[in-house]
């Protein structure tokens, strides 16, 4: 298939702004042309007009412009194409109808109920992509031996694919059905998704709704059972909507495609590149599986051609384009992931795991409150950057111009309003010139008051010195060591959180701004080689031409990985195979070209983190499965990427996959031209560096053969790309005529102690990225659901006298709280603390938040240095450390010891010794207490203590790396720099916000708010502002006293809700650390609900009154109306199992947006269980997930809906409700309403209905119902004045929600705690 003797074969990736044509022609020459996707005047379609144009030229034959393409000369062709991407970030497919099972109608809308954005008030989430929702009347539950319903026999028993039983309970009823239908039909929407809960296993419903609505006319039927037959209902129902949105507009692409050529291509063989890496055929090609068809080739291209199979050096893919970054790993098979977000849209398909970061040539500067900020906003193509002659922004490409590092010279006259003018120099130096005026004032004005604060925060003896002022040079520069810091911190989590040394790596380079960062970007990685193809400037096409057809099969298993199921696991192997098999052979392929590949979708069972596994490189034996020894390569994996195993725990199978390749892609040929010594340059130019111009030489890649080298500093240029090979490094051309660069050590340009603001955009990336790594650490080494799995932790880093410097993630009840926790130690333990040991404490007292929280530190020491020069620490959620209730979180505690064991200065390690036996006697000691128990998971506890204290030891021994590199000195001047820049942001923001105040002509710069909880006890508080110091005293005397029950929250707890809050109003991203506080005094009443004595029950203050705190502070400043006010805190259990859940509710509205329904806000953001997961694992049917109406509050702007959810219980459990605003509504902002207050009913089986009150807990029988709705969200503004709002411009979904891949998903999900 690969060999078409006598034939033109072409390769093209159709990207958003170019084309890129690689083609084989028949004499085994190669040609590649890159043209602009759409250019309406000259032609219709991009790859059409490529395949002309090269037929055209090639043969000397004229293949006119209006005429269908003669394709007796062509091969084959290959595409990958954005089409998809595109139609889903414009929101521009097909007008598209969702079919679900009745109860959850707003199932997609509510997703997992995190919000994106944690600091974002607005709450931005990207709308769904259907227009209409059918509910049905249809009820399938998975069959439980335990249960004990008291309801009628199921209408029947059916048995999934899986080999599961199954509940019919409500048969479909397709008459209704059909009505239905053609209703929406008769609207004029004919694509059509369906998604009903447990058709992943049993499909049978699914596909006669499926089969009526293709008799009845849709043009496009998605069945989530066919499109992604997986567990979990959420993922899948946006798979299966996405599918139905993109494929026809996919089809109508394709269709005015082949209509460029004779005959519609009908004998010409036509492969489109999947999001997997893979071919597949014209018809098949379908939208689910289209989202990275243009990245992908870039993957198998560096893939194939960087990577060495006798040396096996992994490689990882850096594809620096115009508005972001492409970041992938490659070593020897190609990694992937089965979930992943794109414009919003979470899929659930196979994709290369490819992460984009939001930082790309197009990416805009700012200068910040005394930081260099790159992105995420870009220029765009359209104005593009500055250079491009169209009244553009300052990016990333201008610094590099500026530089030298572009010369214009080379660039096509293709810029300005007629697109025929060269890219301008001086438009980048006029707003270069003028930002670089703009910091120099800053740092005049600022530098003393900096300088001072450095000195404070970092505790040095000596002042520092001012910086002078800043060259162009010397901001265009600081503008790309940030960038590259921004672009380094992806790749180092990609590598690190599978236990990869970054530095053992080599760096593939492709994209268009790509070689420009190289060198900067390995050298700042530690890699010492660089590859870059010559086809970079295309390598996505290229890589077309490399790729295979693929063909994946699928389905889901619930069998235990053990002798007994291997039978069954071989046939359903050997099936699959065949499938994938007799596919291929039909598509032209011999036995010979086909492979398969065997993969198991793996788990310890009890947990969430399964594996997709293959046992390449283990043969199978008699003891293990025919397809190979999957224990061995699950557990080796496993121990890879998490630092351990579980032996005694059984193995689940969740899926069987199946993965069959066609061979099919070209052979690299190439003809060496040999050459030796140095490469004659075709001129000179001067770029800067860090030192300074330099005299740079200037090569032209197609001139250069092999043998050559190129001593650094030069620039080697391309028709599509232009290489830096920067000081201290060498490039030299291969036999391919590929570039492989050889990075020196940095020459070092010293750090003083004094200010430079782009070191301290670097140091803030670089102590943040330690936070990350401990992170990383900790989730790998950790074995509990709660932090493992869930990612329930943080980890930062303190400066010598506690205060906070980073902290990662930003889990918004625990911004800050460490800081006090470390505090205390220092101030408790004093000189007592010594090198090796590791302090342990979750006492409310000393900075807890509440006890589950344990938090560990470790001191940093410094040979020579007599006290710790810094401290790192780790506070992780244990999900049981004893106390009346299992989770140690019991709705009715009313002391301290009722919640748990409690540390307040314990040493866990002393002199380096892990003191397991005084810790369990603690673990332990709860037990003492009347109806108390010591920890029911004591395993867990010291594995999970285990892991933080190794997380510790990581972000030491980083701290000690970052010392070693630039000195004592210097670090912790820079820590006192980024805690006064957090400082100078908060300033800032109270001197605005008193400046609006004086124009209100309020006259006053004091605010004051109260709220109440639900047992009537106020929060009051009043904000004095200092307009000319940016300062404010945040007052809570009159604040109600300490509570019976246990909402009182400690001082820490409302220190995280003030952070949390300063902020979000400060709308920007800034470094979260001791800093936001400095220029804030508070004041808390002794013995109130906010700062109650001793040995108060504070359980939940944490996640109640927390919320309250925030909502206080939003109504002082008038930010916006309050939000649901409430975590709705609901746990069951009973001697078998125990169950966890937070619920969303409605956000408030603000000026100018209306409030998001079914969100979680502000002091929490955790994600909820799927519907299929929690029905599978748990004795209860999900009734009902959806939104209340008319629950939000009416206004101007509307405040957000809360939820209804409907829990059925089929076994006797315990049920605890710990919930707030059941009597007091979530208050409105200028003339709205108030959100609807929450309810909380049970449903007994005899038909009773109870109110249970806001906190209860409350044994239930089977067939008893607990039905939960949440608040709304307060309006705001009158609602007459609703018509005359302004409407919001439009932004395409990449400039809001521009990241992708497993680093930004790991992200999201521990900012979704």
């Amino acid at each position: 298939m690969a060999h078409t003797e006598g034939k033109f074969d072409f390769a093209i990736d159709r990207g958003g702004t170019f084309t890129d044509v690689f083609a084989r022609l028949p004499d085994g020459r190669e040609r590649v042309l890159k043209l602009l996707s759409r250019d309406p005047q000259n032609y219709k379609d991009a790859p059409t007009e490529g395949i002309r144009r090269v037929l055209e030229e090639e043969t000397g034959c004229a293949f006119p412009r209006n005429q269908p393409v003669d394709t007796s000369r062509i091969g084959w062709i290959r595409m990958g194409t954005t089409v998809a991407t595109n139609a889903l970030l414009e929101r521009e497919g097909e007008r598209t109808a969702l079919l679900v099972t009745k109860g959850f109608k707003d199932l997609l809308h509510i997703g997992t109920q995190a919000r994106p954005k944690l600091f974002d008030l607005e709450v931005s989430v990207p709308e769904v992509l259907y227009e209409e929702v059918i509910e049905v009347d249809e009820r399938v539950v998975l069959k439980q031996d335990s249960c004990q319903l008291p309801r009628k026999d199921p209408k029947r028993v059916v048995t999934g694919s899986t080999g599961d039983s199954l509940e019919v309970w409500q048969e479909l009823d397709l008459e209704r059905v059909e009505k239905d239908l053609k209703g929406v039909l008769s609207r004029g929407i004919t694509s059509l998704a369906v998604l009903l809960l447990h058709s992943y296993t049993w499909s049978d419903h699914e596909k006669a709704v499926g089969a009526l609505a293709r008799q009845l006319g849709f043009t496009q039927v998605s069945l989530s059972s066919e499109v992604m037959p997986m567990v979990r209902a959420v993922p899948r129902g946006y798979t299966v909507c996405a599918d139905a949105y993109l494929t026809p507009k996919i089809r109508e692409y394709l269709k005015g495609f082949t209509s460029g050529f004779k005959g519609a291509l009908k004998d010409v063989d036509v492969l489109f590149m999947q999001s997997d890496g893979g071919l597949t055929p014209m018809q098949q090609f379908c939208g689910s599986r289209a989202i990275l068809s243009g990245p992908a080739g870039g993957v198998v291209g560096y893939a194939v051609t960087s990577y060495n199979q006798k040396e096996k050096k992994p490689v990882i893919g850096f594809d620096m384009g115009g508005t972001s970054t492409d970041v992938s790993r490659y070593a020897g098979r190609f990694e992937h992931v089965f979930e992943a977000t794109t414009a919003g849209v979470t899929l659930q398909a196979p994709q290369l795991d490819i992460n984009t970061v939001a930082a790309g040539g197009g990416s805009r500067l700012f200068f910040r409150s005394g930081m260099f900020v790159v992105g995420p906003e870009s220029a765009g193509a359209h104005p593009g950057p500055a250079c491009y002659r169209k009244g553009g922004p300052l990016t990333v490409t201008d610094a590099n111009l500026a530089l030298g590092r572009l010369l214009p010279s080379f660039f096509p006259k293709i810029f300005g309003p007629g697109e025929n003018e060269p890219l301008s120099l001086e438009e980048s130096m006029t707003h270069f010139r003028s930002l670089t005026k703009e910091i120099n004032h800053f740092l005049s004005s600022n530098q003393s008051k900096a300088a001072a604060n450095g000195l404070n925060h970092s505790n040095n003896s000596t002042l520092p010195g001012s910086q002078s002022e800043m060259t162009l040079e010397d901001v265009a520069m600081g503008f790309l060591r940030v960038a590259n810091e921004a672009m380094c911190r992806p790749i180092r989590a990609l590598t690190q959180a599978k236990g990869h040394d970054t530095s053992q790596h080599v760096l593939a380079c492709f994209g268009g701004a790509g070689g420009q960062h190289a060198c900067a970007i390995a050298r700042a990685l530690g890699m010492k080689n660089v590859f870059i193809h010559k086809y970079s400037g295309v390598l996505s096409a290229y890589g077309l031409a490399l790729a295979d057809v693929v063909e994946e099969v699928q389905e889901p298993c619930s069998l235990q990985y053990e002798r007994g199921s291997f039978g069954q696991l071989d046939r359903r192997v050997e099936l699959l195979s065949k499938r994938c098999h007799d596919t291929l052979c039909a598509r032209g392929f011999n036995s010979g070209q086909i492979t398969t590949e065997v993969f198991l979708h793996l788990r310890y069972e009890g947990t969430d983190c399964a594996l997709m596994v293959t046992a390449a490189g283990f043969p199978g034996n008699e003891q293990t499965c025919q397809a190979g020894d999957f224990r061995r390569a699950f557990t080796q994996r496993y121990l890879k990427e998490f630092g351990f195993t579980i032996p005694d725990r059984p193995i689940m199978v969740d899926d069987i996959r199946v993965r069959g390749c066609g061979k099919s892609g070209i052979k690299l040929m190439y003809r060496p031209k040999k050459g030796h010594g140095q490469a004659k340059p075709v001129t000179m130019t001067k770029c800067y560096f860090e030192d300074g111009y330099h005299d740079t030489a200037v090569y032209l890649w197609e001139e250069l053969i092999c043998g050559h080298t190129i001593l650094g500093p030069a620039v080697i240029i391309d028709k599509n790309s232009t290489i830096l090979v920067e000081p201290c490094c060498e490039a030299c051309l291969t036999e391919r005529g590929d570039v492989c660069m050889t990075v020196g050590s940095d020459p070092h340009c010293a750090v003083g102690t004094e200010l430079n603001t782009v070191q301290l955009s670097i140091f803030s990336h670089r102590f943040m990225s330690i936070a990350e790594q401990m992170g990383r650490v900790l989730q790998r080494t950790s074995i509990s659901t709660n932090i493992k799995e869930r990612l329930d932790f943080s980890c930062a880093v303190f400066g010598p006298t506690g205060g906070l410097v980073s902290n990662a993630p930003h889990i918004p009840v625990h911004l800050g709280a460490m800081q006090e926790t470390v505090q205390y130690q220092i101030k408790s333990l004093g000189d007592k603390i010594k090198e090796g040991d590791v302090i342990l404490s979750n006492h409310p007292c000393a900075g807890g938040s509440h006890l589950p929280d344990l938090t560990v530190i470790t001191p940093v020491f410094r040979k020579g240095v007599s006290g710790p020069v810094f401290f790192v620490a780790s506070r992780g959620h244990h999900a049981d450390i004893g106390g009346i209730t299992p989770g140690s979180m019991p709705p009715h505690s009313t002391s301290l010891q009722q919640e748990g064991a409690v540390f307040i200065s314990f040493k866990l390690v002393t002199g380096g010794v892990f003191q397991e036996e005084a810790v369990t006697e603690a673990l332990m000691a709860p037990a003492q207490y009347p109806e108390s128990s010591g920890t029911r998971n004591l395993h867990d506890n010291l594995s999970d203590l285990r892991a933080q204290v190794a997380a510790n030891r990581r972000g030491s021994q980083l701290v000690g790396e970052l010392i070693d590199c630039y000195g004592l000195a210097v670090v912790q001047a820079y820590m006192g720099y980024i805690q006064s820049n957090a400082e100078l942001a908060v300033r800032d923001m109270l001197r605005d916000f008193a400046r609006r105040r004086r124009r209100q002509q309020t006259g006053s710069l004091e605010v004051e708010s109260e709220d109440f909880m639900d047992d009537g006890t106020p929060i009051r508080l009043r904000v004095q502002i200092n307009e000319e110091e940016g300062t404010a005293v945040f007052d809570f005397t009159g604040t109600g006293t300490e509570v019976w029950g246990n909402c009182n929250a400690p001082r820490a707890i409302t220190l995280s809700a003030l952070i949390y809050c300063l902020r979000c109003m400060v709308g920007q991203d800034i470094p979260l650390n001791q800093g936001c506080l400095a220029p804030i005094k508070v004041v808390i009443p002794p013995d109130s609900i906010l700062q109650p004595s001793l040995d108060a029950a504070v359980v939940g203050g944490n996640v109640l009154t927390s919320q309250r705190v925030v909502d206080v502070i939003f109504k002082a400043f008038e930010v916006c109306a309050a939000s649901q006010g409430c975590m709705n805190n609901v746990s069951f259990g009973n001697e078998k199992v125990g169950y966890y859940e937070t619920v969303a509710g409605g956000a408030g509205a603000g000026p100018n947006w209306n409030g998001r329904s079914g969100v979680h806000t502000h002091m929490t953001n955790t994600r909820i269980t799927d519907p299929e997961i929690l029905e599978k694992r748990y004795p209860v049917i999900l009734e009902q997930f959806s939104l209340r109406p008319a629950s939000g509050g009416a206004g101007k702007y509307r405040g957000g809906d809360g939820v209804i959810r409907k829990l059925l219980f089929r076994d006797k459990v315990v049920l605890s409700v710990l919930s707030e605003r059941r009597s007091t509504r979530p208050y409105a902002l200028e003339g709205g309403e108030a959100g609807a207050a929450g309810l909380n009913l049970l449903h007994r089986a005899d038909g009773r209905v109870l109110n249970l009150g806001a906190k209860t807990s409350v044994s239930l029988q089977p067939g008893d119902m607990f039905c939960l709705c949440t608040p709304g969200g307060g309006g705001y503004g009158k609602e007459e004045e609703a018509a005359t709002k302004a409407r919001t411009k439009r932004r395409r979904l990449n400039e809001t929600f521009p990241e992708r891949g497993s680093v930004f998903e790991y992200r999201m999900a521990q900012e979704g705690v």
